[in-house]
């Protein structure tokens, strides 16, 4: 929705001091803990991982539980529920079912950048949001964070075991994600629309996409004009990716490089109405246009938001007025797809 696409080669990326010092943290924290051999210090960077725990009474107008489902694989997911009198007053409030991003590596629902972008979430649309807790890699390669998203909407669909407040509406769901999270939505997203739901209670309506990870054997041009960009260096998401990848697959596997030469046919699938959020710092903004311009050509609805300004990520950072300004964005997204779904019933 920008007219500048990327931002001009004689400008660098201009962050308040606090960000700035919190990107330079985490970047030096996945650089240290990520091992040649392709492990990652698990012990020692969940000592860094700043946790925050779930809170029954509400606290600024959202209170969280967490929820188990399946303790064999620690799969379970955060429950935000909004408890403003005006809110619960509503009839049904849409549900959103997020991945947080990290790689497919670091982080989880409980990490308090998490916790926080939730509540917001929350809150703000207002919605039931629920955050899962996937199988991290390398410990977990693909596809185990695809079956762990898909096996909670599944969970979600047995009506009778959920947990969630009459309020919830499952027949309007929006998978979300950022990142890592995004790239999992958008997969989630294909194999819910092949094998859709046994008891029908869940219809993903829509698809939140922020700044979507996704890879491919080709450099692109932003992935070398950014390359040393935070967070997301191409040294880090190539050792990412190996880490995530069956052993032997390349960066054109279907779940990497969603628009190559493997890209799953969606054209007669009921993929969801997607928005995509680009950052003009980010150096996988080339991947998420080409994304876009893909579910366009599928005949698939999107819309595509850019941010010419920003770095990957940038909306977890609460002080920069660009991250409300894409809550609100999705705020607009959600209401118009309930909207356009109560006018159909």
């Amino acid at each position: 929705m920008s007219a500048n696409n990327k931002p001009s080669d004689s400008h660098s990326l201009v962050l308040p001091w606090k960000t700035r010092i919190s990107v330079t943290a985490l970047s030096a924290v996945t650089d240290f803990f990520r091992r040649s051999d392709g492990t990652v210090n698990r012990h020692i960077l969940s000592l860094l991982d700043v946790k925050a725990s779930p809170n029954p009474n509400p606290v600024k107008g959202v209170k969280s539980s967490d929820i188990m489902v399946d303790p064999s694989r620690n799969l379970w997911f955060r429950l935000f529920v909004p408890t403003d009198t005006d809110t619960t007053a509503s009839a049904s409030l849409p549900v959103v079912i997020f991945f947080h991003g990290g790689g497919f590596t670091y982080l989880s629902p409980s990490s308090f950048a998490y916790d926080a972008v939730c509540r917001r979430f929350a809150r703000k649309l207002p919605a039931v949001v629920i955050s899962v807790n996937y199988r991290l890699s390398p410990e977990h390669r693909y596809p185990s964070q695809y079956d762990d998203g898909f096996d909670v909407i599944q969970y979600l669909d047995r009506s009778e075991l959920n947990q969630l407040p009459d309020f919830a509406d499952l027949s309007k769901c929006f998978l979300a994600g950022d990142s890592a999270g995004a790239n999992l939505a958008h997969n989630v997203a294909i194999r819910a629309s092949r094998e859709g739901f046994r008891f029908r209670v869940v219809k993903i309506v829509g698809l939140i996409s922020i700044q979507p990870f996704f890879g491919g054997e080709e450099t692109t041009d932003s992935e070398i004009r950014l390359r040393k960009s935070p967070i997301v260096s191409l040294e880090r998401t190539d050792w990412l990716w190996k880490a995530f990848l069956p052993e032997g697959s390349d960066k054109d596997h279907e779940a990497v490089n969603v628009s190559g030469p493997n890209a799953v046919d969606i054209s007669g699938l009921e993929y969801p109405e997607t928005v995509v959020f680009v950052g003009g710092f980010d150096p996988l903004q080339d991947r998420q246009r080409s994304y876009y311009e893909w579910l366009k050509k599928s005949g698939k609805q999107a819309r595509l938001i850019e941010y010419p300004n920003m770095m990957h990520a940038f909306y977890v950072f609460p002080e920069l007025p660009e991250s409300s300004q894409l809550i609100a964005q999705v705020k607009d997204f959600v209401s118009h797809k309930c909207k356009t779904f109560n006018s159909q019933l």
